[in-house]
């Protein structure tokens, strides 16, 4: 019905009024500018000394994290044949809502300072990349869930990723600064999860494969999208690595990693889907596979060979996950993978956290120099062994899984509630305002008032007894 429409429209809007006033009055009342980039020494709460706090360093990396968010992953949403303008538009409102949340979220455990929360580079990156998990777990629920429960996903996301941060690096400390752990892993099975609670059989099989399909003339978004993350990915990587100069081994092994795994693309994929060369979308796999699995090793000693032996393997194992564990992952585990993010980031960012624990065991001072201490402080001041850090390390994984894990089936409950004004039978189904729709030919006043107009638009869908929001 129209008034269910409307009503549902009204809640939406209603919700994100709600929400930025309540995230301004929060920000009047605790943040203020940080004191990092002041001529007078950082403050001992804050910590500074885990990281550069060059503001020359840390800025323009920021925007570089920041267009990837928006341009990268927007764009690589996109791709999908049924859901591309309206899924990028989504991930622009989750980008903009998340950034303010784990600001105030990040903000109480790393930055908080006399009773008020410090803004400035280092903790808008810090915010940028809990924002990345939520949209790596956004990736796994697309189409299915509406604008609404991706506001409420963000909200419930940003809180437990931040606490899982602050238990791994500041109570664990563990390394794992292009967050291998902290980014991809859980954000990863974060979504997993949810898309397993919200799973519902599909009563016409072929009507939900043909709303998935990730057609040719999508390819385009997959383009841009993925020169974006060749130019921006090691920028992410190395942003938070723990001094000026350890910069170079995480650009450099994340660079090694990328080539690596797109000239694996090309070796596998052929042979999997009996086509002459790849298609864009699965060199967009490869390359976030790639990065994935620098997250955690990248500032290590891992060695430029190292780095092409990682990123050769990740990239035979994603395309062999797509082919094979992904219809596994349907069929048998009931989960829906709309975008695929347990091959291009969860099992990369195990396999991330394995490399790192091997690197960590491996560490010495003749072989890291200088920069054991800034990567592995505690070993050096003599509180642990690199024994008992690579322990350390390899205890990470199960508890990030398990954190994930935990933490999604939460918000998968939380998400079933019954929105307002919505049927219990069409709640989940695939959201149609996400979804493009193919125009046919318009009679002689058509909607563009020419004879003819064929194409493809993006328009709302009819109302109908119950509104996707």
């Amino acid at each position: 019905m129209p008034e269910h429409a409307a009503a549902s429209r009204l809640w939406f809007s209603g919700l994100c009024f709600l929400l930025q006033i309540l995230l301004i009055l929060l920000f009047a009342a605790l943040v203020r500018y940080s004191p990092e980039g002041s001529p007078e020494p950082c403050p001992p709460q804050l910590n500074c000394s885990q990281r550069s706090q060059d503001p020359n360093f840390l800025q323009p990396r920021f925007q570089d994290v920041h267009v990837q968010l928006l341009l990268s992953f927007g764009l690589l949403v996109a791709f999908l044949s049924r859901y591309g303008p309206g899924s990028a538009a989504i991930i622009i409102l989750i980008t903009a809502f998340s950034v303010q949340w784990a600001v105030l979220m990040q903000g109480m455990l790393f930055f908080f300072l006399s009773g008020k929360i410090s803004v400035g580079a280092q903790s808008m990156v810090s915010a940028d990349f809990c924002t990345a998990a939520v949209l790596i777990s956004t990736g796994a629920v697309l189409g299915r869930v509406s604008p609404v429960q991706m506001l409420l996903l963000a909200l419930l996301e940003v809180t437990l990723c931040t606490l899982h941060e602050f238990i791994l690096l500041r109570l664990m400390g563990v390394s794992d600064s292009g967050g291998s752990l902290t980014v991809h892993t859980f954000g990863a099975y974060f979504g997993l999860m949810v898309s397993r609670v919200l799973y519902q059989p599909h009563k016409d099989k072929r009507k939900r494969e043909e709303q998935q399909d990730k057609g040719h003339h999508k390819d385009v978004f997959a383009v841009v999208g993925t020169i974006y993350l060749w130019i921006f990915w090691p920028s992410f990587t190395s942003t938070t690595t723990v001094h000026h100069d350890g910069e170079n081994w995480a650009v450099l092994n994340s660079y090694f990693s990328l080539v690596a795994s797109t000239v694996s693309t090309f070796i596998l994929s052929p042979v999997l889907y009996e086509e002459s060369t790849p298609r864009m979308v699965q060199l967009q796999d490869a390359t976030l596979a790639a990065m994935a699995v620098m997250g955690m090793a990248g500032e290590m000693l891992l060695t430029p060979f190292g780095a092409l032996i990682a990123g050769f393997l990740v990239g035979l194992i994603t395309p062999l996950g797509f082919r094979f564990f992904t219809p596994v992952l349907h069929s048998k585990l009931k989960i829906q993978d709309t975008c695929g993010v347990h091959n291009t980031h969860g099992l990369p960012g195990v396999l991330g956290a394995l490399l790192g624990t091997l690197l960590t065991l491996l560490a010495t001072a003749d072989t890291f120099g200088y920069r054991l201490e800034l990567v592995f402080p505690l070993v050096t001041q003599g509180s642990r062994t690199v024994t008992d850090q690579a322990l350390i390390q390899l205890s990470a994984l199960p508890l990030t899984l398990l954190l994930a894990t935990l933490g999604g089936c939460i918000t998968g409950t939380i998400l079933k509630i019954k929105v307002p004004r919505c049927c219990a039978d069409t709640q989940y189904k695939e959201s149609p305002g996400l979804q493009e729709v193919k125009l046919g030919i318009v009679g002689k006043k058509g909607f563009f008032g020419s004879q003819a107009a064929a194409g493809v638009g993006y328009f709302p869908p009819a109302p109908s007894s119950c509104s996707s929001i």
